[in-house]
């Protein structure tokens, strides 16, 4: 299960490491954007100023800010892509074309990722909660507990960013 919340890390680390890039090459097109490219700025800010905790697999309080930091960055992700529809000359450049496919592959990644430790709790609370397992965690695993998983914790995140290609907001 560790090996699986690991890779949940290093997917997010990627994203995280991605979004400067992109930030850069939409602040020379889209200046007057200030405030999405400030939001996409603070988001990622915020996640990389947390410091997670050891036990952060055996803390859902530390799970949750955890996720709800990555969402928050999510979000601010999907408002930028949707205000970069402004800009065709942008939506045309490589270097932003290419930090797009990036960040899609990724956020890709960070799906299956989560599936996978999803699944990966799913057996290990299974296995506490049912005979044999039950006995066995009982006698030689006492302080074995069951794990939390991850929710959908962004504001209205079963919607899908609205995209406006009018002129005005």
């Amino acid at each position: 299960m560790n090996a699986t919340w690991a890779q949940v890390e290093n997917q997010y680390q990627r994203r995280a490491d991605l979004v400067p890039n992109l930030i850069e090459t939409v602040k020379g097109f889209a200046a007057q954007e200030r405030d999405v490219l400030q939001n996409v700025v603070e988001a990622r800010a915020k996640v990389g100023q947390m410091q997670l905790p050891d036990n952060i697999l055996d803390n859902p309080a530390a799970l949750q800010m955890f996720e709800q930091n990555q969402a928050a960055l999510s979000s601010a992700l999907s408002r930028l892509l949707v205000t970069v529809e402004r800009y065709p000359d942008l939506k045309s450049n490589q270097n932003f074309l290419a930090l797009q496919s990036q960040l899609e592959g990724t956020e890709n990644r960070i799906a299956v990722a989560r599936r996978d430790y999803i699944a990966a709790v799913r057996d290990y609370n299974t296995e506490l909660r049912t005979i044999p397992g039950k006995w066995i965690a009982a006698i030689m695993y006492p302080e074995a507990e069951i794990k939390p998983t991850f929710t959908a914790t962004a504001p209205n995140a079963d919607q899908a960013p609205r995209v406006n290609f009018n002129s005005g907001s």
